[in-house]
């Protein structure tokens, strides 16, 4: 078995805190990973609390099923987090009391290099983040038209030269491993700024890869399916595109950020942001896990059922 490279949980102990408001509620951790912001819940649960952990990938389940331990109160399911409605049992819809989102990539998927996903290991175009995915990084890289590929790029990776490497990349065809890609990109943006404009490309290939856009809009709408009146979604994400969607739809209920309101003027939005301003890594924190600096945490409260 693969070795499971541990992975440090950002924003420990203010995300679980915000999280829970009822000890003996039922929560969710939709980004299980190692299980690290999993252990603190449990701990800071009662007898009658209980927590369910998601994960898509089965080396992660068994890393944090090791880290917590036997527990009745843990429940570990295996699936994708955009499927929030059909992997919690439905006797639990409308119950839940907290949901938790950690967008990051673990780190054991960017240190393992058979999963492609770092350019500082040379590896296979992978960057799936669960078998069961369909399109690989090298499907996206090597069959992607040029207007396709480079919208990719510009779109998720947010990068300006976008043009010129999906020109380089397809004048490069076929491009079999992670170190030829970034050579590729190295190849157009040259200088001390190209590590930046790699990790953007690489950003941009994963985001499609794995649909993650589409899956956070699927698991921001899930969530107020399942939480009760009172119950938090607290996420932390690690880009603007990320933080962007997450920012509109606490608060207004969809991804526009428009509060729609009644005949009487009255909003109509079932979510509010419980903290108008963005939690972010102390200086203790990025020091200890430089990987935290990029991360913003919103806190949002259910304040009415959906129609």
């Amino acid at each position: 078995m693969t070795e499971y490279y541990e992975h440090t949980p950002v924003l420990l102990s203010e995300s679980v805190d915000y999280l829970i408001t009822d000890p003996n509620g039922i929560y969710i951790d939709a980004t299980l990973g190692g299980g690290g912001h999993s252990k603190l819940i449990l701990e800071k649960l009662g007898p009658d609390g209980h927590l369910f952990g998601i994960d898509q990938d089965p080396e992660a389940l068994r890393a944090s099923e090791e880290r917590i331990g036997d527990s009745e109160r843990f429940t570990a399911l295996e699936g994708n987090f955009g499927y929030l409605t059909t992997l919690i049992p439905a006797e639990h819809h409308g119950e839940i009391s907290g949901i938790l989102f950690d967008y990051g990539v673990s780190t054991h998927q960017i240190k393992e290099p058979e999963r492609g996903f770092s350019f500082q290991h040379d590896g296979p175009l992978d960057m799936r983040m669960s078998a069961m995915s369909g399109v690989s990084a090298y499907s996206v890289v090597n069959e992607y038209d040029y207007k396709k590929l480079r919208d990719v790029i510009f779109h998720y990776g947010e990068e300006r030269m976008s043009r010129q490497i999906a020109q380089e990349i397809i004048n490069r065809r076929p491009i079999e491993t992670t170190s030829e890609l970034r050579d590729a990109v190295e190849n157009v943006v040259k200088g001390r700024f190209s590590i930046k404009s790699v990790a953007r490309v690489f950003q941009g290939i994963r985001i499609e890869v794995n649909r993650e856009m589409e899956v956070l809009k699927s698991a921001l709408e899930d969530s107020l399916k399942l939480l009760k009146v009172g119950g938090r979604i607290v996420a932390i994400s690690y880009h603007s595109l990320e933080d962007r969607l997450v920012k509109h739809f606490f608060k207004s209920g969809n991804f526009e950020g428009r509060i729609e309101k009644d005949f009487y003027g009255k909003p109509l939005n079932p979510i509010e942001p419980l903290v108008k301003q963005i939690i972010t890594p102390g200086e203790e924190e990025i020091e200890k896990n430089p990987a935290s600096r990029s991360a913003k945490m919103r806190i949002a409260e259910k304040i009415k059922e959906v129609n």
